[in-house]
């Protein structure tokens, strides 16, 4: 995105007095201050930051100025995330006049200010996945019963609201607060008439005057679709992921819309139960992911292919997703289970599905002849009491964060953080149970991205339990490669190759007694242009074979390398 379009979007007013600029900290004769924009919302946001700014310290400046929470904050340029907040600016490349992408993750709560006709206004909090509805029984609640549900209405903006609107719809992006109107209105009661599939509705107005009027009832077509995609014909679907499916399928044919969640730098939508009370799936579109053609965030549609991530691709997130639920085995490894038993890291069941319903996210401009249908990942929603980004780590067991560091080392994920690991509270005593979820950045290309959050944690500086290394020891990646062909994924090669070394990895560390710390340190990048030590081993494999070699040669290579860096790792 250059400077020129940024003229043509609306601009900070305030510039000469906007906190991240002069003020004596940055002055024109500093060498190292660049001038950046920043676009968030729809506005184009102009800032100063210094070349050697870290990435944290930008994000702090932002909150600053924004009041935007530094950890919900994802910074995008040049089609990349900022994620390593040691880096500095200039490691990303940023410089004088470059446009950053701020995506915001919102928290649940919605500040809400009602007033009635009367004059009076008070304000609460809602959940931003609540409906109209709900709102409404809050503000009866609030009064006392003096209003009548059925005879509330609701506005916002001078626009009536019906009950099933959600109140993450109807806020912008800067919304600090949305204001609702109610008042009472006319009231409506029904008086058959002869004539079939026709009702009349009489309407009293206050002057108490009645006027009835037929209103024809045409029986409604169904407005949504929702069906797997099972590209192996001699696949079953599961008891579980048909349940998940059927509960689905209800939820939409009630009625209930999908709510897209205000999460994330992606569409992702709460599908909702048949009473709208609780959510059953989400919902991921292929064409709503980062970068992608139909992206609610705002996102520019990449011009390489290339996702947010380095090594992964616009449009894979569904299947990686899925890939995650097919190879997290049970504690007892592969085959030896039930197909609906759990697995070793408890990433929920997930499929991909083909869905259709208007509630789902367009891009201005978009041409409909294309079709309306939806393809992407449908996971299993997970109860919980927040994300590891909501509380501090050192309650968590070390058995629930060692399980997340197994699946993670092995996928090589490229985009583990606190906020994608939900925490719930099992059995009558509590015990905190760690749910990893979002894994469409898995099996990357390349070890460029590999981050994982856990490695500042306590828990992966302790060993791994006899236990743990068994199931460790019983992975094999070319048999898992295969399953994923079984599953319609024929694994590139690139990513093939990355999955086999970061599963050679974890066995070979787990055999000698290393930490997970030890082993994920080895997998990820201390700053942007440092390479991982992994990276180093893979390029002195390359270097040592000859063009063409095969790929089990290739392998030997690495392995050999490997050992030699782990044995000396594990004498000190």
């Amino acid at each position: 995105m250059s400077v020129a379009s940024v003229a043509l979007s609306p601009v900070y007013e305030d510039y000469w007095n906007f906190p991240g600029r002069v003020s004596g900290q940055y002055g024109p004769w500093s060498n190292d201050s660049i001038l950046i924009y920043l676009t968030v919302g729809g506005s184009v946001i102009p800032m100063r930051v210094l070349e050697s700014d870290s990435i944290a310290s930008v994000k702090l400046r932002i909150q600053k100025c924004k009041g935007f929470f530094a950890k919900k904050q994802k910074l995008v340029f040049d089609g990349k995330e900022l994620s390593r907040n040691n880096s500095r600016v200039r490691d990303y490349g940023v410089s004088d006049g470059n446009v950053l992408h701020l995506v915001v993750r919102f928290s649940d709560l919605q500040a809400i200010t009602v007033r009635t006709v009367c004059g009076k206004e008070f304000e609460f909090h809602v959940q931003r996945k609540s409906n109209v509805g709900y709102l409404k029984k809050q503000i009866a609640k609030k009064e006392n019963g003096l209003f009548d549900l059925n005879n509330q209405e609701l506005f916002c903006d001078g626009e009536e609201l019906e009950d099933q609107r959600i109140i993450d719809d109807l806020c912008s992006s800067n919304d600090a607060a949305i204001h609702f109107l109610v008042r009472k209105s006319a009231k409506l009661r029904a008086v058959p008439v002869e004539k079939d599939f026709e009702v009349s509705i009489v309407a009293s107005d206050e002057n108490k005057t009645e006027k009835a009027f037929p209103v024809v009832v045409v029986p409604v077509k169904k407005k949504f679709f929702l069906e797997p995609i099972n590209i192996n014909p001699n696949i079953v679907l599961s008891p579980l992921i048909e349940k998940l499916i059927d509960a689905t399928y209800l939820g939409l044919e009630t009625g209930k819309h999908p709510v897209r969640s205000s999460e994330g730098s992606g569409g992702a939508y709460f599908m909702q139960d048949p009473s709208g009370q609780s959510y059953v799936s989400v919902f991921k579109p292929i064409d709503e992911e980062p970068m992608a053609v139909n992206n609610p965030r705002g996102l520019p549609v990449s011009s390489n292919g290339e996702g947010l991530k380095r090594g992964t691709r616009v449009g894979e997130g569904a299947i990686r997703e899925v890939a995650a639920y097919v190879l997290d085995h049970p504690l007892r490894g592969p085959g030896s289970g039930f197909v609906d038993e759990k697995g070793f890291a408890g990433v929920p069941p997930t499929v991909i599905v083909k869905c259709q319903h208007s509630g789902f996210h367009y891009s201005e401009g978009f041409n409909m002849k294309d079709g309306f249908d939806k393809f992407g990942s449908l996971q299993m929603f997970m109860k919980n009491c927040g994300s590891c980004e909501d509380v501090g780590p050192r309650a968590f067991p070390v058995s629930e964060v060692h399980k997340i560091c197994v699946l993670d080392i092995r996928l090589a994920n490229a985009d583990r953080h606190a906020g994608n690991i939900l925490i719930s509270k099992d059995g009558e005593d509590g015990q905190i149970v760690l749910i990893p979820i979002d894994h469409g950045y898995c099996m990357p290309e390349n070890f460029e991205d590999c981050t994982f959050e856990w490695l500042y944690w306590p828990q992966a500086r302790q060993p791994f339990t006899p236990e743990e290394i068994a199931y460790i020891n019983s992975l094999d990646a070319e048999k898992d490669i295969e399953l994923l062909k079984f599953y319609g994924w024929d694994v590139p090669q690139s990513c093939a190759r990355v999955f086999r070394i970061s599963t050679m990895l974890l066995k070979k560390g787990a055999e000698r007694g290393l930490t997970p710390f030890a082993i994920g340190s080895i997998l990820c990048r201390e700053t942007v242009n440092k390479e991982a030590v992994i990276e180093k081993m893979v390029r002195e494999a390359q270097e040592s074979v000859l063009s063409g070699t095969s790929e089990s040669a290739f392998l030997e290579s690495i392995s050999t390398i490997m050992d030699s860096y782990l044995d000396g790792l594990f004498s000190t």
